[in-house]
């Protein structure tokens, strides 16, 4: 069975409207495929090794695709390479290291859940170790982005993800309004047999 691994942002969760879109859209339309939305911490070392156990778990039982949003995108990119993954990146974080000094030092509180965290400077290495220097499977990725996005430049994603399949939308914002209309071409392209 083909297992989806779907990645949450910083702070976010399973409970976000992308992660729980995708889990309703393939529970109606492709309950053959498995789908598996794990609660990360910020903590970049302890997400890293988790991702590792939980995708070679996975790929013991079937292939694994991945979807991402924020700075789930950016581990969808370190998987994708590791693994020979394909994936799909809404917004992503493309040096998340860059935001990190303002969330150092001070309590954090997860957007869903009522889980708090505190970052150390040595958290910043960590996110910076899992750092992708170069695309080498670029057919592997779809790039989704809207210009509107108040959290991110999409224009770092628009050139980070060059010569990889790319939708940038005018306006919107961080969330990526109305993603689930792209769910069956999104779904298609993650199960695609082409390679």
């Amino acid at each position: 069975m083909t297992s989806l691994v779907y990645i949450h942002g910083f702070l976010s969760s399973p409970g976000s409207y992308k992660a729980q879109a995708t889990a309703r859209w393939l529970k109606a339309h492709r309950p053959d495929i498995g789908f598996f939305c794990p609660h990360l911490t910020p903590y970049p070392r302890q997400t890293q090794l988790y991702l590792e156990n939980l995708v070679e778990s996975l790929q013991a039982a079937g292939p694994v695709v991945l979807m991402g949003s924020s700075l789930g995108g950016y581990w969808c990119t370190w998987l994708a390479e590791r693994y020979d993954l394909k994936a799909v990146l809404i917004n992503p974080s493309v040096k998340p290291w860059a935001f990190m000094p303002e969330y150092l030092e001070v309590d954090l509180k997860g957007y869903h859940t009522d889980d708090s965290y505190r970052l150390h400077a040595h958290h910043v290495d960590e996110i910076k170790a899992v750092y992708v220097d170069a695309l080498t499977r670029k057919d592997n990725y779809w790039l989704l982005a809207q210009t509107g996005d108040e959290t991110l430049d999409y224009r770092e994603a628009v050139a980070r993800y060059q010569g990889c399949k790319q939708t940038i939308e005018e306006g919107g914002d961080h969330s990526f309004q109305n993603f689930d209309r792209h769910l069956p071409e999104l779904i298609a392209f993650l199960v695609a047999r082409d390679r």
